[in-house]
């Protein structure tokens, strides 16, 4: 299986996260170590066979990358519509899909502490030449924001910022602390505070992380790590409830968001002790996503009705300082739509949708709706259920309307 999708763990997790009494059902075991059933048969019968026959690396290689390009490795247009240009040179490093947020993905973060098996950003951990999202021109970034001044949100995402040592971080941020970019938020998206705590309490450096942390808080910007739990063990243990403390000593605030993963999180219960747990460590719920269009998504999906119901199910068991969770949400070609419900119109069983982001602004917030199919696990499953729907739905295939002017 490693030899197609991503493998990588560590001690922390194998000794302090997964119960080992329960695997393979453990759903930490789950997020973490590679099953066959990620694969489709014939693809895995096809791997097992060059390795049992001792297949030479690159044979090897090249059967895994013709899989590979078969998982749709970067969807919604990652590549093809949110690279910008400065001058008419693309910034390979930096994505740029909604009007207010800019992606900026740091060289020496494209990696993490370990692989989530669902991650939608696979791509990026396996050689796959012309798919990787990096840069170290932080010159092109400041170009870029000071001609695009309607940005007003920079989040730094890999693989995974927090991997990188603290004087390597600070050469990424130190420039968005320069007047010119007063009215820029900070974003860092992390899995490190579930993977590996320890970069916040003992690592060598992480007095050093934290004070960083303090110098953009008090330069007077709002600093937020977008921070995927998937599950609420990864908020139970002692030293991942001292980081929380110590993120937010700083300022900062924690932002929990994650997909919904089949045999992981897919039950209400989970997803209600997983919202409380990180409101009473100080943390903000903010999103439940749809398991994207990409990699082993037949393995972990779930019907878009089932998650409908998880949802409002789970919502319902929490008080208001939870019910600032969004969701379920899909981040699609045109925009983050929304499953808001499931109700009949004009006769008609429809979902009822919208879209939270997207790239014509003048979209957000707009009600549409779509056939209800209780098979349908994304966007692009569904269809208009009238007439006037129908351009949300062209624009998942052609890009957007309208899209951003880059300069």
């Amino acid at each position: 299986m490693s030899t197609v999708l991503p493998f990588k763990t560590n001690e922390y997790i194998v000794e302090e996260l997964i119960d080992w009494d329960r695997v393979p059902d453990d759903p930490m075991f789950q997020l973490t170590f590679v099953q066959s059933g990620m694969l489709a048969e014939h693809d895995y019968a096809r791997m097992a066979e060059l390795v049992r026959a001792g297949a030479s690396k690159a044979e090897i290689r090249s059967a895994a990358d013709a899989i590979r390009l078969r998982l749709n490795p970067h969807p919604a247009g990652q590549r093809s519509h949110n690279v910008p240009t400065v001058d008419g040179r693309r910034l390979e490093g930096v994505q740029h899909k909604y009007r207010e947020t800019v992606l900026f993905f740091p060289q020496q973060g494209q990696t993490c502490h370990a692989y989530c098996t669902f991650c939608f950003r696979w791509a990026q951990f396996v050689g796959l030449e012309g798919m990787k999202f990096e840069s170290r021109e932080m010159a092109d970034l400041t170009t870029y924001l000071r001609n695009n001044p309607a940005v007003t949100d920079v989040l730094f995402t890999g693989g995974d910022p927090m991997v990188m040592k603290t004087r390597v971080l600070r050469r990424y941020i130190e420039p968005l602390l320069h007047p010119d970019f007063e009215h820029i938020n900070v974003r860092i998206g992390t899995k490190s505070v579930s993977y590996w705590p320890q970069r916040y309490v003992s690592d060598d450096d992480a007095d050093e992380l934290l004070a960083l942390f303090e110098e953009v808080s008090a330069s007077g910007r709002h600093l937020a790590l977008m921070a995927h739990y998937n599950h609420p063990r990864e908020l139970q243990t002692e030293v991942a409830q001292r980081a929380v403390a110590r993120i937010r000593s700083t300022g900062a605030q924690i932002r929990i968001q994650s997909p919904l993963i089949r045999r992981i999180n897919d039950a209400p219960e989970t997803w209600a002790e997983l919202w409380r747990t990180g409101v009473k460590l100080g943390c903000i719920p903010y999103y439940m996503f749809v398991e994207r269009d990409t990699g082993p998504r037949n393995y972990f999906e779930v019907p878009l009705a089932r998650a409908w119901e998880i949802f409002g199910d789970a919502y319902r068991q929490v008080s208001g300082l939870a019910r600032t969770v969004r969701g379920p949400s899909m981040s699609t070609m045109p925009g983050k739509v929304l499953v808001d419900g499931v109700a009949k119109v004009a006769g008609k069983r429809v979902f009822a949708l919208q879209l939270l982001q997207a790239r014509d602004p003048d979209l957000v917030r707009k009600p549409f709706y779509a056939e209800f199919d209780e098979r349908a696990t994304w966007f692009t499953d569904l269809r208009p259920a009238f007439p006037e729907d129908a351009p949300y739905f062209s624009a998942a295939s052609t890009g957007a309307k309208k899209r951003l002017t880059v300069v």
